[in-house]
């Protein structure tokens, strides 16, 4: 079967691309739609909780026998870990991307449960749980009362009652965490009246384990003759305040009975009083939802929201259900808008083509080209189990250029020959193909090949390169087929030669368009070829040009910002709020009131929530707080002043004279899985096994060394050693002399001021627990010890305060540690104007000035991998060169004349980094994946010369000749080749709203290295061709003689 069997038979051509089209059609319906291919490490948390530890004792007692059986599981990167003073203890450990996130959950319960029986009893009473989940939310919902009915302990367990167990049954929703505690039965206790009646908090313990339980007593009457068996049935645990206070805790012989009610206050209350949540000034509930690795945020999202319009309707009068942040808002706005950009350049791309073409029918066979294209790739995304995301559908915009070039160069060398005097379109079409077919081929082979190499990269770069590489490479694949299929049948059946001016006929529109055009172009192609033989004539200039092109690549490679991933407007802020250190929650919400005071009125906030007692950087600690703030949507927040960067500074210039509190505001994070917040993330390590203070010294001089320096907005750190505390001493020897041991006076101190977890309660279809603690009136201060009494041998009771001392000292609220040393978490800001990259490279510069031998730093998060994948992109251009000039070496069978080609290539580049300097942009993965397509379309549209004049050269002429004849012939196809890439991507360049920042760094790039690298190729390529040509003949004369 040869290419005129599809020019012959019209049909075969017609069903083929039909078929094209279904597929793609049935691809596209089953596509999944989401934001970002998966690219984040998968992430699992095991979180355990010491109740009444300080953080000291749960890192030494939990996180770090957790930690050394946790070590080197398989494929883990990296694990950090946090200790607070309110006994949670929380390790995150990372894994390579691609690994198996339920084989990492399996794995890493294997090691836990090796560690176990080196935990602490209490912990393990309570649990230690392993989840897969990623460390960023893909939706916070509020729920709150706008009239103030409810009280926030109401509404928090009305949450966890009726919404959490539906939200946490969705597919892929890793974790739901509730801002607020559970319903917990309170037993507060009154230390005096315990003393009076000899008792201590081990004896309510005791009690509460004899009586409030469940028991199985058995069926009376089974395996008789009687007539009725009967099921005994024990009334099991109690469930209300009142029977709780009716436990028998001392029953003397005289029959006098003591209650739990005579020795302690109970009430159904809350677990913890650590948090206080409002949401827009009304006591509310906030719930953040993470999402499991390789789960899809858009479907879960869908599934939230399908629940919200549910539960909805049912809620309580008063209570309204919201959102907060949500992950698909972006993810909508971003598709609406690259779906406008791509109707846009298509609408442009057919535009130029009819400029160039001047007729309807001519312009059809392309357009057909783009359709044929674009819809036949998403069923290779579906086959391939790609999603439909803003990689790919990038990676369709910027191949609308490239997808039309096939059918031009068709369309164009059928209307040439119309030109030379062909009447029919038949013989036209055949004439045509013989001499562009190959060049097709090996054009699309090509720019395919450049591709390849990127998908063998690792890492969230190498999701990148393969995503729009393959996407891009498949649609030129596609777009091959249709100019060899359906491109030159249609030519046949509906292309007609304008009718010339000698004919006497009537000319149409189109014909007159024609022929004006014509006139122009041939002036136009007259001129060119003069410069060209210039060009030929003095060569030195197009050497010294290839020089200078060379030299300002490297120098502005060298000098370009540099990223990861664009920052974008998100549509949601977070504001981190501390305290000073030894602040109790009741302070820590005054400031927050405070801070809520002065952004109320901030015009472009659309709805806030107000969390104390809990921070996204510091977690749970009394002095931490957090905003969580959704802006109004992109289309009401157009102006420079509604941006989200405009909005962070005037919170920090409104909230400047608060000085009660240290402020951070940042953004949420463009790709979800690498962290809470935009910016950057580090840890200062501690290698020597040094104090704790000598390391915040160190991170504080870091800091300060940072925060002069100009690529650095803010570098801040929520840690601090000022924590007010008191260091516990019993004496051994007077605890022995009065007959008590030093654990018996622990037990006391831990059960009336730490509180314990001593039983359990079934209510409203769940299991609560059992809390004794004194009453808050009874630890306050020091003096409160005298209160609390131990039974000693002799069965009296004797005041604890005798047999302590306490010391003033002071300590961390939270310890961290990263891969097992002792650390100190740092975020922070690059500056206006500077990118992530010059704020890493500003960090090392500083870290290796300031830190002194036994300290270091890591990178966490999305930095680690930007500072990691920053040496890919040189080793990714080096490789994608060398594809394309091995191919060409194939295909040419020479080693001298492909160079033509490749020298080209530098004009564009640098063209590239010039426009990215000029419009402020940085060279971050979207910009290289335009750069990586450049030098696939720039290699293809010079292969359109080199190939045509080498064909001259073998037909006789001389080398010049055949070089200005080429350039002459083929400039029609380069430029509307050029011209349709580069007017299609201008709505990336001047795009606004949602993802505006990916879309300009993409079209910057690729349309000033096309713009640039196509006036250089127009010029330099034929003196190229010319030098390597006759390098060629006279390196290899004996091959030509052959032929």
């Amino acid at each position: 079967m040869t290419l005129r069997t599809f020019i012959d038979r019209p049909i075969l051509s017609c069903v083929i691309s039909v078929l094209i089209l279904i597929l793609g059609l049935i691809g596209l319906s089953n596509l999944p739609v989401e934001q970002y291919p998966d690219m984040a490490p998968p992430t699992i948390m095991v979180s355990a909780t010491y109740t009444g530890a300080n953080a000291e004792t749960v890192q030494k007692s939990v996180i770090a026998p957790l930690e050394e059986a946790i070590n080197g599981v398989e494929n883990m990167t990296y694990m950090t870990s946090t200790a607070t003073n309110n006994g949670a203890a929380t390790i995150t450990v990372y894994f390579k991307q691609g690994t198996d996130p339920d084989m990492a959950t399996v794995n890493t319960k294997n090691r836990v449960s090796e560690a176990e029986g080196l935990l602490p009893a209490e912990v393990t009473k309570i649990g230690v749980t392993v989840e897969k989940r990623q460390n960023s939310m893909v939706k916070i919902l509020a729920l709150y009362s706008t009239d103030d009915a409810y009280d926030q302990n109401f509404i928090n367990n009305y949450f966890k009652i009726n919404v959490e167990p539906r939200l946490s049954r969705i597919t892929g929703v890793g974790n739901v965490n509730v801002m607020g505690g559970d319903y917990a039965m309170r037993i507060w206790m009154n230390p005096r009246v315990m003393a009076q009646y000899k008792l201590v908090p081990d004896d309510v313990i005791a009690v509460l384990g004899e009586q409030n339980i469940e028991t199985a007593t058995g069926t009376l009457g089974e395996d008789s003759e009687n007539t009725f068996q009967y099921t005994l049935k024990y009334r099991g645990r109690y469930e209300t305040a009142e029977e709780f206070g009716n436990i028998v805790v001392k029953s003397l012989p005289s029959g006098e009975v003591l209650y739990l009610k005579d020795i302690a206050d109970i009430e159904l209350g809350a677990q913890t009083y650590a948090y206080n949540s409002e949401v827009a000034g009304h006591p509310g509930a906030t719930c953040m939802i993470a999402q499991t690795a390789g789960s899809n945020a858009n479907e879960i999202i869908q599934e939230v929201d399908k629940l919200m319009a549910e539960i909805t309707p049912d809620l309580p009068k008063g209570l309204v259900l919201t959102d907060l942040m949500s992950a698909k808002d972006f993810l909508d706005a971003s598709i609406h808008e690259v779906l406008k950009t791509l109707i846009e350049a298509i609408i442009l791309v057919i535009l130029v083509v009819y400029f160039f073409l001047q007729s309807i029918r001519s312009t059809i066979i392309p357009s057909v080209s783009i359709v044929v294209s674009l819809i036949g790739t998403f069923a290779f995304l579906h086959f391939a189990g790609f999603s439909l995301n803003l990689l790919t559908l990038f990676a369709l915009v910027l191949v609308i250029g490239t997808v039309v070039d096939d059918a031009i160069v068709v369309v164009e060398a059928v209307q040439a020959k119309f030109d030379e005097g062909y009447r029919s379109p038949y013989e036209a079409t055949v004439s045509a193909m013989d001499g562009i077919s190959a060049a097709i081929i090996t054009t699309s082979l090509v720019f395919m090949a450049v591709f390849i190499p990127t998908s063998f990269i690792g890492g969230t770069s190498g999701t990148f390169y393969t995503q729009f590489g393959l996407t891009m490479a498949v649609a030129v694949g596609i777009s091959a087929i249709n100019a060899l299929t359906l491109s030159p049948a249609l030519c046949a059946l509906i292309m007609t030669p304008h009718v010339d001016k000698d004919m006497g006929e009537k000319m149409s529109f189109s014909s007159r368009f024609h022929h004006a055009f014509e006139a122009s172009f041939n002036r136009l192609v007259l001129k060119y070829k003069n410069g060209v033989s210039m060009f030929l004539r003095r060569k030195w200039i197009a050497w010294a040009l290839l020089g200078l092109a060379s030299l300002l690549l490297v120098v502005l490679m060298r000098t370009a910002k540099t990223g990861l991933v664009p920052d974008e407007d998100m549509g949601t802020l977070f504001i981190n709020v501390t305290t000073p250190p030894g602040s109790t929650l009741a302070q820590t919400r005054n400031t927050m009131a405070e801070i809520d005071e002065r952004i109320q009125s901030i015009p472009q906030i659309r709805l806030y929530s107000n969390v104390s007692g809990y921070s996204m950087m510091g977690g749970q600690a009394a002095s931490g707080g957090m905003f969580i703030i959704k802006l109004k949507p992109w289309e009401e927040r157009e102006a420079r002043e509604d941006h989200i960067n405009a909005v962070i500074a005037q919170i920090y210039a409104r909230t400047s004279d608060v000085k009660s509190a240290k402020i951070f505001v940042f953004a949420q994070p463009t790709i979800m899985g690498y962290g809470m917040g935009s910016g950057f993330e580090l840890y200062v390590q501690d290698r020597a096994g040094g104090k704790i203070t000598d390391l915040q010294k160190y991170t504080s001089d870091f800091i300060m060394a940072l925060n002069r320096r100009p690529e650095i907005s803010m570098a801040y750190t929520t840690f601090d050693t000022k924590f007010p505390q008191y260091l516990v001493e019993v004496d051994a020897a007077k605890c022995k002399r009065t007959g008590v041991s030093p654990s018996e006076v622990l037990s006391v101190l831990s059960g009336f001021i730490g509180g314990n977890y001593s039983s359990n309660l079934n209510r409203f279809s769940k299991l609560y627990r059992v809390m004794i603690q004194a009453r808050k009136d009874y630890r306050m201060d020091k003096e409160s010890l005298n209160n609390m009494f131990v039974r000693t041998e002799s069965g009296e009771m004797a005041p604890i305060g005798q047999f302590i001392t306490l010391t003033k000292v002071y300590g961390a609220e939270t310890l961290n540690r990263f891969n097992m040393y002792t650390s100190i978490p740092v975020n922070g800001m690059p500056a206006d104007g500077y990118s992530s990259g010059d704020a890493i490279k500003a960090i090392e510069e500083v870290a290796a000035q300031v830190l002194p031998v036994g300290y270091g730093y890591e990178f966490g998060g999305i930095t680690r991998e930007e500072s990691e994948s920053s040496s890919n992109t040189i080793i990714v251009f080096v490789i994608c060169i060398v594809f394309v000039y091995l191919i060409l070496c194939a295909l040419y069978e020479s080693v001298f004349i492909p160079l033509a080609v490749m020298l080209s290539v530098p004009f564009g580049l640098m063209g590239s980094f010039l426009f990215a300097r000029f419009f402020g942009i940085e060279n971050n993965i979207y910009m290289q994946t335009g750069l990586i397509m450049l030098i696939g379309l720039l290699s293809k549209t010079a292969i359109l010369l080199t190939e045509y004049a080498s064909t001259r050269r073998k037909q006789g002429m001389t080398i010049a000749q055949a070089a200005v004849s080429a350039a002459g012939v083929r400039l029609r196809p380069i430029l509307m080749t050029a011209l349709t890439m580069i007017i299609g991507l201008l709505p990336l360049v001047f795009a606004s709203g949602a993802g505006a920042n990916g879309n300009r760094s993409l079209g910057v790039g690729a349309v000033g290295g096309m713009l640039v690298g196509t006036v250089a190729l127009l010029f330099v390529v034929p003196v190229l061709f010319m030098v390597f040509q006759a390098i060629e003949e006279r390196v290899m004369p004996r091959r030509r003689r052959i032929e």
